[in-house]
């Protein structure tokens, strides 16, 4: 290669990494910031200084224990936890058959569900809410709990997956007398484990960040979810904009440890899904 060449390859490769430095800094600068006003102890949170000088612990102390944080996050981590359990078991096992079961109506059944992705949660809200209620499900965490044990992607998900599984596995269990749900729980369920692991983090992602549904859903302070508790929490003490920021920072420092440990899964999950429709 001539030097010319070597040049113009490198100038590429720099602009690139300056590309790449530049979202960056846009993705996670207001994070950055947010955790700097978080530490200061004093001083305007319109200083530009990225460090505090004097950096303090107090604000995340205050928050947890005066202003019921560590009540909200008690219940986001039930919430979540358990919404994420149910959506692993519901979607693959529903998936199951849609994937490698031949009946009548399979596919008008995977269209109708797919269809619900369609419909905007504004527009069931209400009669939703008009359901948890006969059933006595208001201002309770299996209110928030149970409208989103399943989910119509997940199922999409999970099934893309099953197709990528070869078919002699299910032949030869069924061969040594395995029933259908022994094949699905003992066989085809431990290989979805990319498409489980993304499956989870979507599902953890949007039920942790959730504000809508637990807002109408309950009504008693103590069973706030996270997001409840840091819209409360800017409403009632906007003048101090260090503690809506550690707040916030509590709220969403879960969801970046969870993608940090299992973003391998996430990632495999995401590229084998896209291998067969």
């Amino acid at each position: 290669m001539q030097s010319g060449d070597k040049t113009l390859a490198n100038l590429a490769l720099a602009g690139k990494y300056a590309v790449l430095l530049l979202l960056l800094a846009v993705f996670i600068g207001p994070f950055l910031w947010m955790v700097s006003i978080a530490l200061r102890g004093s001083g305007s949170i319109y200083t530009f200084r990225l460090i505090p000088e004097n950096p303090t612990l107090q604000n995340f102390a205050d928050t947890w224990r005066i202003f019921g944080f560590a009540q909200a996050f008690f219940n986001s981590t039930i919430v979540a936890f358990a919404v994420v359990f149910l959506n692993v078991f519901l979607c693959s096992l529903t998936a199951y058959p849609l994937a490698r079961l031949k009946f009548p109506g399979s596919e008008i059944i995977f269209f109708l569900i797919l269809s619900t992705m369609m419909i905007p949660f504004q527009l069931y809200m209400i009669p939703l809410f008009l359901t948890c209620t006969k059933m006595g499900l208001y201002d309770s965490l299996i209110g928030v709990i149970l409208p989103g044990s399943v989910a119509a992607f997940g199922i999409f998900l999970i099934k893309q997956h099953y197709h990528t599984i070869p078919k002699d596995l299910e032949e030869a269990a069924r061969i040594d007398g395995a029933g259908e749900f022994a094949i699905w729980w003992r066989i085809m369920f431990p290989l979805t484990k990319p498409a489980v692991a993304a499956l989870a983090i979507f599902i953890f992602v949007a039920n942790w960040s959730n504000f809508i549904w637990p807002l109408i859903i309950l009504d008693s302070q103590e069973k706030y979810t996270l997001p409840l508790a840091v819209a409360k929490l800017s409403g009632a003490f906007i003048d101090k904009t260090q503690y809506i920021a550690a707040g916030a920072t509590i709220a969403v420092a879960p969801v970046i440890i969870l993608f940090f440990f299992l973003q391998r899964f996430f990632i495999g999950g995401l590229t084998l899904g896209a291998v067969k429709g």
